[in-house]
């Protein structure tokens, strides 16, 4: 029976890795995946899924307003999709979770949903927190804080290396914006930042 699968997981995870480990598995036994991937996120090249540890493949963009039952209808109904991998799937809108989610049901096709649960905020992505909702099997991936902890955080830098805890939503970037970190860790950098901004009596 097909699946909605979500693996979240903060930066530095290995979601683009299990992601492009998965399109192998099926390759090696004679099966296709349609690759999805935002189109907002060009870090590897427009189209482009890569991981850190150098595993890349061409993939299909989508953009916020794209219908992606229509995406997938047509290759699943010719039966040349055995698997839908979703990267970057915090980028999907609520709207697209759900078109997924029809994918699985109508065309009997998994779907295998990569991405971020929370922002630099700790709040929830309005795509994570559909696949959440509605998924059938949520999967966490691991990454490490440098105390050893769970690293189920994430705090973005300025251009000077202090955390910011305010702005929009959605900024790309790699390792020089982005860091993991527990959240005992992101707890105590918003304290730290909220001391520095308060004002002098």
């Amino acid at each position: 029976m097909a699946k909605l699968f979500f693996h979240w997981g903060s930066m530095d995870a290995g979601k683009s890795t299990l992601l492009l480990q998965t399109q192998h598995n099926y390759r090696v036994k004679g099966m296709e995946c349609l690759l999805l991937t935002a189109a907002l996120d060009t870090r590897s090249g427009e189209g482009r899924i890569a991981s850190r540890l150098g595993l890349e493949s061409v993939a299909e963009t989508f953009a916020p307003d794209e219908d992606l039952f229509e995406k997938i209808m047509v290759p699943a109904a010719q039966a040349k999709v055995a698997a839908v991998l979703c990267d970057e799937a915090h980028f999907l809108s609520p709207q697209q979770v759900m078109q997924l989610a029809r994918g699985v049901d109508e065309l009997k096709v998994p779907v295998l949903a990569y991405g971020l649960r929370t922002d630099f905020r700790l709040q929830a992505f309005p795509g994570s927190a559909a696949l959440l909702a509605v998924a059938d099997v949520i999967r966490e991936m691991r990454s490490i804080c440098d105390c050893g902890r769970a690293a189920t955080a994430v705090l973005r830098f300025d251009e000077t290396g202090n955390p910011v805890f305010t702005g929009p939503q959605v900024q790309i970037g790699g390792n020089s914006t982005y860091k993991s970190v527990c959240r005992k860790h992101w707890f105590e950098a918003l304290r730290e930042h909220e001391e520095q901004e308060a004002p002098v009596h």
